[in-house]
């Protein structure tokens, strides 16, 4: 079960939290938490739906349907944030992967002072893997100085396992950096791509839901993950007039159909 935002690019948010999950050969249900006005060059509005609906489009699935794994992405508000705990909280043998959605890529702030507190306080301590990259990592630990100590902290709010992006850091690969058992438990390094990519945070938090699904154990979830999302990237199509946005269906088509 998906709650996030809708993407009318089909490059973020709840649109490719499907199309990787039924890469991954899982079933996507999932709970509209927000609309958002964007293209590939950026968001330009956004709407939190009324916590009230979030209640009923999961308890609508929750009371029909067996769930294998949560994915949050974007909430919308401190209300949503609330519902989405309490729902989840009932399921405590339910794997829980946040991507915690704090901004666009461009910078449009998609949660507020009051939404950062509900997921640090409520939702941190649910889940099972944390995938914030370098910059979500500092705004929810500010007072941590190194982006180790930013995961030490994550893991003291309650998340059991942190894996920390590196997209945004001036390296010349990607590092990210998984954490669990309050140490580090492992650095992963990854060619970094040219380009600019909208949806690849989704893209991460999404395939490690669906290893999670199929009964992977975090470890070998977070590592796999890395190499699905690593591969939608080097697939990656700019089909609009800003970023390219992952291919996550690479695999259905040989290089020679392109």
């Amino acid at each position: 079960m998906v709650f996030a935002g809708s993407d009318p690019t089909g490059g973020a948010g709840i649109q490719a939290d499907i199309e990787v999950l039924a890469s991954q050969g899982c079933h996507a249900v999932t709970v509209i938490t927000a609309l958002t006005a964007q293209d590939t060059t950026g968001v330009k509005d956004s709407m939190a739906v009324d916590a009230t609906w979030v209640i009923e489009q999961a308890r609508a699935v929750l009371e029909d349907m067996p769930i294998a794994a949560f994915k949050i992405g974007m909430l919308g508000s401190h209300a949503i944030a609330e519902v989405v705990h309490t729902l989840i909280k009932e399921y405590p043998k339910v794997p829980v992967v946040l991507d915690p959605v704090l901004a666009s890529a461009g910078g449009y702030q998609l949660a507020d002072a009051s939404l950062q507190g509900a997921m640090i306080s409520l939702l941190l301590p649910l889940a099972t893997v944390l995938t914030p990259n370098s910059l979500e990592a500092r705004m929810l630990a500010p007072t941590a100085d190194t982006l180790d100590a930013c995961a030490q902290q994550l893991m003291e709010y309650g998340s059991e396992f942190v894996l920390v992006t590196g997209t945004h850091e001036n390296t010349p690969e990607v590092v990210n950096t998984l954490y669990g058992n309050h140490r580090r438990l492992d650095t992963f390094h990854w060619e970094r791509l040219p380009g600019s990519y909208h949806g690849s945070g989704c893209t991460l938090a999404s395939a490690i839901a669906g290893m999670l699904a199929h009964g992977l154990d975090p470890f070998t979830a977070t590592h796999e993950a890395q190499q699905y999302t690593w591969n939608t990237l080097k697939h990656a199509r700019q089909l609009g007039k800003g970023q390219y946005l992952p291919n996550r269906m690479f695999w259905a088509r040989n290089e020679d159909d392109e």
